[in-house]
Order: structure tokens, then sequence, then C-alpha cells
């Protein structure tokens, strides 16, 4: 049987506006899009289509100049700056083409900083040891065992997208938003990556949105959308209901 969709992520009414002085350019025109849980949708289109602005909208990076979107049931947008802030670590984990690790910080570290963002100092302290076992379990879990006290420039670019990906899975979020997450590696390398981004969101039900430029990625997608110009202009809009 299948069971309606739930959503997720809505976004309704999009518009991203930069201004510059008296000039304005509009990056987005109106933008709708849904995204259901344990789904993999794939964001595609030409470089300058608006892809990353509508992810950081979407990722609650960035707010929109017109449109709403709503997190686990709540217009996020409308929240205060530290509700927002709360709502996006706890229900996004985002996996970026260029890593975004903390040079300062070794691997484990770097998995473990959503929870020191999420939790007051005494807190983090006295859950530190959880913590700890828990970054360690999964970067064991994608091969870096021996890696887990490097820093970031010790690393290969393989291996600090799979400490990035760590990263986003560390608090258990229902959304992953992926962009470009291969874009810096060579094809194999990237390839290892999808792997195991693919084998984390089907292990753990989770939905997982993601900008690429690779039909052959985005064909391992439930659903597609393309994007040209800054509006969705083709694919399947409409989720499917979920099996179960």
């Amino acid at each position: 049987m299948t069971s309606a969709p739930n959503v997720v992520l809505k976004a309704r009414g999009i518009r991203k506006v930069f201004k510059t002085g008296d000039t304005e350019l509009e990056i987005l025109h109106g933008v709708d899009l849904d995204l259901v849980a344990g789904e993999r949708l794939a964001l595609m289109g030409p470089s300058g289509a608006g892809k990353s602005t509508l992810l950081h909208v979407l990722g609650l990076l960035e707010r929109p100049t017109e449109g709403t979107v709503d997190v686990d049931g709540r217009d996020a947008w409308s929240l205060t700056t530290l509700e927002r802030a709360a709502l996006r670590n706890r229900h996004l984990g985002f996996v970026f083409q260029f890593y975004h690790l903390v040079a300062e910080l070794d691997a484990v570290e770097n998995v473990m900083l959503p929870a020191m963002i999420a939790q007051s100092s005494s807190e983090f302290r006295r859950s530190k040891a959880a913590h700890l076992k828990k970054a360690r379990d999964l970067l064991a879990s994608f091969g870096l065992s021996e890696r887990m006290k490097h820093r970031p420039t010790q690393l290969s670019g393989g291996e600090r997208q799979r400490v990035a990906l760590a990263r986003a899975l560390f608090l258990d979020p229902p959304l992953l938003i992926a962009d470009e997450p291969t874009g810096n590696l060579d094809r194999d390398t990237g390839e290892k990556v999808l792997e195991l981004l693919f084998r984390a969101q089907a292990e753990r039900s989770l939905s997982l949105l993601l900008v690429t430029h690779d039909e052959r990625l985005a064909e391992r997608c439930g659903r597609v959308l393309r994007m040209e110009a800054g509006r969705i202009v083709g694919g399947k809009l409409e989720p499917t209901a979920i099996a179960r």
C-alpha cells in the first residue's frame, strides 16, 4: 500500500533579489518545491540557473526576498534568528563541494561541531564521551579509522568529504542538502563518496536534496527537477507517495 507523502520541506513563491545601488538582479522567480520523507531529489541546471541560491534559501542560510520555507511543519523564516539556527542545526545536514571543515580541528572534532553548536559548554562537556564515540564510529564506518586525529590539511579531498558527510549526519537530521558534493573530486573518488552518501541516505531513510550537473548522478535519484534562469522548468514537480 502507499501512504500520503510526508512533506519535510516545502517552499512556496521563493523570490530572491540582489540589490547593488539602484540596480536589482532577480535570481529566483517564484520557485515552489516539495520534498517528502525518504525521497532522493536531484536539482539540475546550468551554471547561473540559481540552484545554489535556492539551496541556501531552502537550507535557511539566506533569507528570500519573498516566499516561505516550511521545515518540519514550521515557517522557518518567521522564526527568530536563534530559533531558525536551532531548527537548521537539528533538522538539516549539509554537504558542500568545498567541504568547509575547520582547519584548526581534527577529523573527530570537525564531526562533533554540530553538537558543539547545539549545546551549551557545560552540556557538551557532560555529553562529550558519548559524542566522541559517535564521531569515531561514524568516521570508522566511512573508512577513516586511521585518520581521526588528522586535520583537514593532512587529508585528501575524498577524506575531507567523508569527514564532511559524517559531520552532516552527526545529529541524525531527517534532511540532507548536498551541493555538488563530488564537484571537487576525481571520478573514482567521487564515486566512492557518492556510495557512502546514498548508503547513509537509504539506511537512515533520510530525505536528500542534491544539486548536480551530472546526468548519471541525477538518474540515481527518484525524482529530478531542472532549473533555468531562476525557475523550475522541467522534471516531476509532484513528490511520489512512498510505498510501505
